[in-house]
């Protein structure tokens, strides 16, 4: 493969491929926090272009060195995407829905907001089926693997606070039952990435 439009052309619509996840978590969480801050805001979205770029390439130093391990953990990945998306989601609905009770009873309301252990999981979760992307640029020297998974962060990046934006937006509007939408955006996208690796 030669350095020519076909390759950042192949490298941008990968990353646009690969974001769909980071893009519904991304408004899951405008959805959960719509006072968030823009530091914030680009921390999520640099977390999950950072976890799209760091798996493709953790996939490609699997496929030069340690390929049959990786092919016989690759079965695992939709299930492992599944738990962690289905424990965030279950959290957000839980926690969403005892706001809605608190409030209903005049009590006071906690803030949801996304912690950083709870980012940590939706980077994983969202981008661990990004490791088969190893296969995909198996045939790239080094730098031009790290140049594909830095465009792929790139496009992730911009995706992501394109879906914060949308989530705040829409959000607002949802008053307190937007974090049930959050939590159910969520454990969907857990299904769809758990059903689509199994088929």
């Amino acid at each position: 493969m030669s350095w020519n439009i076909v390759f950042f052309l192949n490298s941008i619509l990968l990353g646009i491929g690969l974001a769909m996840d980071a893009f519904s978590v991304s408004v899951a969480n405008g959805l959960a926090e719509q006072e968030m801050k823009k530091g914030k805001q680009n921390l999520i979205a640099g977390t999950f272009g950072f976890f799209q770029a760091f798996m493709p390439m953790l996939g490609w130093v699997c496929v030069h060195t340690i390929v049959e391990h990786f092919r016989s953990f690759d079965k695992f990945i939709p299930w492992i995407a599944l738990i962690l998306l289905l424990y965030i989601g279950g959290n957000m609905l839980i926690e969403s829905i005892s706001n809605i009770r608190k409030g209903m009873e005049g009590e006071e309301v906690s803030l949801t907001k996304v912690s950083f252990a709870a980012l940590m999981v939706q980077g994983i979760a969202t981008s661990i089926d990004a490791l088969s992307v190893g296969f995909t640029i198996a045939g790239y020297g080094w730098l031009m693997a790290l140049v594909c998974a830095l465009i792929i962060a790139v496009v992730t990046y911009f995706i992501s606070l394109g879906g914060l934006y949308i989530g705040r937006t829409v959000g607002t509007r949802l008053s307190n039952k937007a974090g049930i939408l959050g939590g159910c955006i969520l454990i969907f996208i857990g299904l769809e990435i758990f059903i689509t690796g199994i088929l």
